[in-house]
């Protein structure tokens, strides 16, 4: 088991910051970009799940009656 040094808070909360600088965060076209690719990737997911669970439940209709 290996044990964690332990930091003040002040110093915690200075190396979060100092991290938090070099993160490159997306602009605002890429969020809605991929946002809207989300939700089309979802639906056609829901479409497609949607389809199979009508088949299966036609094929368990036909072979229970």
């Amino acid at each position: 088991m290996k044990l964690m040094a332990k930091v003040s808070p002040v110093l915690f909360f200075r190396q979060v910051k100092q991290e938090v600088k070099k993160v490159t965060w997306p602009t605002k076209k890429e969020v809605v970009q991929t946002s809207v690719m989300v939700l089309i990737l979802v639906a056609i997911a829901a479409a497609f799940f949607f389809c199979v669970d009508q088949i299966f439940g036609f094929i368990v209709k036909l072979i229970f009656g």
